[in-house]
């Protein structure tokens, strides 16, 4: 099982690309609405992802306290 550090590490990389593409979708949206869409898919997927990490940490923090 990976340490809160690295769960922590997974975290702020979901994040930051979550925003990456965020961004990249609002500048596509008029030129390739279609390709806006698929980032946007795929910073969702991500977001759940992120959500469920963000859960582990959790977690993990309050089983060692």
């Amino acid at each position: 099982m990976p340490s809160i550090a690295q769960l922590n590490g997974s975290l702020h990389l979901h994040n930051f690309y979550i925003g990456k593409l965020k961004a990249k979708q609002e500048q596509l949206f008029d030129n390739d609405p279609d390709l806006a869409q698929l980032l946007d898919n795929v910073s969702a997927v991500l977001s759940e992802h992120a959500v469920a990490l963000a859960e582990d940490i959790a977690e993990m923090e309050y089983e060692e306290s």
